[in-house]
């Protein structure tokens, strides 16, 4: 599984920066008045769709751009093609390919690369989380005061009246600094390898942190929604080591979500 969900999201990752390199700003959709879309999503997704369709006919997709497919299956392929559209169309290397693949709706792999980095994340049910082959962990990082963290804020990209500047300015003067990367898989990948101390984000899609999120899990993170329940994304998600996660709660808990 691995050898094939690796072959795909790397070569996915060349599309993109081949065709970054030839891209011009005329080939970007609009989702929203802020949510970008390009040719290159759509190209992306087409490949890994067609490569997991050729290898496993009966699986169901659940991709960015073109929906679900295959409602009965066991099994459920979910792809965000390219995560952080907005930095790939701005030329800055900040975006990834996000793949995961549930059982009964259970996360089972993951995968995320940066491609303009190459780095690779995995992680699996049984073997733990990697950076290029490398075993990862989250930080041990104890205080607040000592933690970097990442945020982002599809909030206002989609418009809601109640968005995470409410949180930002309440939790950034407890940091000794936040990052904002525009990629919430990328941001999670971090929080798994010790880069960033936790992220937390709300109005994001499961396509956006399938993947990263189970890398954190199997990093030895803690992700939950903002109530400290599993039902991420749908209310607002926080990923962070276990140290600081109980410490993190409480931002969120105290005004209605």
């Amino acid at each position: 599984m691995f050898s094939f969900l690796k072959n795909v999201i790397v070569t996915a990752g060349e599309i993109c920066v081949r065709e970054q390199q030839l891209f011009t700003r005329s080939e970007v959709d609009f989702k929203g008045r802020k949510d970008l879309v390009t040719v290159v999503d759509k190209k992306v997704e087409h490949f890994i769709v067609e490569q997991i369709q050729t290898t496993w006919p009966s699986h169901g997709i659940f991709g960015e751009e073109t929906g679900r497919t295959n409602l009965s299956s066991d099994y459920l392929w979910i792809i965000d093609p390219i995560d952080g559209t907005t930095s790939y169309v701005h030329q800055q290397p900040f975006y990834s390919v996000s793949i995961a693949l549930q059982h009964l709706g259970k996360t089972i792999c993951g995968a995320v690369y940066l491609p303009a980095l190459n780095e690779l994340f995995f992680a699996d049910s049984t073997s733990g989380a990697f950076l290029n082959q490398q075993s990862i962990k989250v930080s041990s990082t104890d205080l607040l005061v000592n933690s970097v963290m990442a945020t982002g804020f599809a909030c206002l990209r989609a418009g809601r009246e109640h968005n995470n500047l409410h949180y930002l300015g309440t939790i950034l003067p407890d940091l000794r600094d936040i990052r904002r990367c525009g990629s919430a898989a990328m941001d999670l990948c971090y929080v798994a390898c010790g880069r960033f101390d936790g992220f937390w984000e709300m109005a994001l899609n499961l396509y956006d942190v399938a993947a990263g999120a189970f890398i954190v899990q199997q990093a030895g993170g803690i992700v939950t929604d903002f109530h400290g329940s599993n039902t991420f994304p749908d209310n607002g998600i926080i990923a962070s080591n276990p140290a600081l996660h109980h410490k993190l709660l409480p931002y969120f808990t105290e005004k209605k979500s």
